[in-house]
């Protein structure tokens, strides 16, 4: 299934895939969230990724596998992760538990290899720290193993309006300046923003593939 994406002409496939009714087959899950758009989402984050992986293939830099995944059901595991926060259940749990139940759907129509499935559920469920800007959360989250491709998929999110883009250039410059002006940052009181559907975009853009 992944070749249809990485051949170099993602964008063009996923449209023709949709314009034949095929996608989904392949990922009715996603399909039925692309039903349910709001301000044009996950439409324009799933188009963004495929654009995004067709200029680094053109380029000739790797793609990770795993992010295209984590993009393309990200919808459907970040709806049921609401509706459990909604019920109780803290963040990451919630989108721990709905990532259990997507895969496992998934996983009756298109193989999902567990060297994908790990990675991508490690990166969804690193979104929700990223709310937390100061102190040891932040620094542990910025030592994660998988920060540099949670942090890509916080920044895509952000560029297309699912996720708060201030949230996106704090963690941007956090990753730019030195130790000391780090250290300052982390230490300052923490302003959470919210999770918006209708910010505008990042002011500088992630590699938005994982690498």
């Amino acid at each position: 299934m992944l070749k249809l994406f990485l051949g170099g002409y993602a964008v063009q496939t996923f449209e023709e895939l949709l314009r034949y009714d095929c996608f989904r087959h392949l990922f009715p899950l996603t399909e039925e969230a692309l039903a349910h758009e709001e301000n044009a989402f996950p439409l324009t984050f799933v188009a963004k990724a495929l654009e995004n992986t067709d200029k680094r293939i053109g380029d000739g830099r790797p793609v990770t596998p795993f992010f295209l995944f984590a993009v393309l059901l990200w919808e459907p595991v970040r709806r049921r992760a609401e509706v459990l926060e909604q019920q109780g259940m803290g963040p990451v749990e919630a989108i721990r538990v709905a990532a259990d139940e997507v895969c496992a759907e998934q996983l009756d129509i298109v193989a999902l290899p567990r060297r994908f499935s790990t990675p991508m559920r490690e990166m969804w469920q690193l979104q929700p720290r990223f709310e937390s800007r100061t102190g040891k959360r932040a620094l542990r989250l910025l030592g994660h193993p998988r920060f540099r491709a949670a942090y890509d998929f916080m920044v895509l999110r952000a560029e297309t309006g699912e996720a708060d883009p201030e949230l996106a250039e704090h963690w941007t410059k956090l990753q730019e300046v030195d130790a000391a002006e780090q250290h300052t940052m982390l230490s300052q009181p923490s302003g959470r923003g919210g999770r918006s559907r209708h910010g505008g975009r990042g002011r500088k853009k992630g590699g938005g593939d994982g690498e």
